[in-house]
């Protein structure tokens, strides 16, 4: 886990790559776990869930009734911080950020998210987020690891 600890983002990604049967999924299922059971204090935006379904279904091959009733399983997790504001404020922050970072709209989103929440490691299977100065990013997948799952996802 990062030096900067907790509160984190958990990142469309590492939900998708947790709810699979990736090669390399106990990278994300562990902190999913620990999110799952308060052992590490994790905020999970809505809209990340359904960023979750889309990758599930597009990419890992799943139907949408199983990843629609994996992630409503993963949903009743009472310990997680579950983010559902999509204020004119934060959506405007987030745009605003991800121009500034030259970064994509939903990663700028997640970033205001974390900067709102007072997150200080943002969980991603990626490094889209190192561009972002507020906190820390946490890639969970070694260059190894991330290759693997590229092949086993064909590309």
């Amino acid at each position: 886990m990062s030096a900067a600890g907790g509160p984190y983002l958990f990142d469309v990604g590492v939900i998708a790559l947790a709810h699979t049967d990736a090669p390399v999924r106990d990278a994300a299922l562990s902190y999913v776990r620990d999110a799952i059971t308060g052992d590490i204090d994790a905020v999970v935006p809505y809209s990340a869930v359904f960023g979750a379904h889309t990758v599930l279904t597009t990419y890992y091959g799943r139907s949408n009734a199983d990843a629609s009733r994996l992630l409503q399983n993963f949903m009743d997790a009472k310990r997680i911080h579950w983010y559902g504001e999509l204020s004119e404020t934060v959506v405007r922050g987030g745009l605003s950020r991800a121009g500034d970072a030259n970064g994509g709209g939903w990663d700028g989103y997640y970033a205001q998210v974390a900067i709102a929440e007072g997150v200080n490691t943002v969980l991603t299977i990626d490094d889209d987020f190192e561009r972002f100065d507020a906190f820390e990013t946490e890639v969970i997948l070694s260059p190894e690891e991330f290759s693997e799952l590229n092949r086993y996802l064909g590309n």
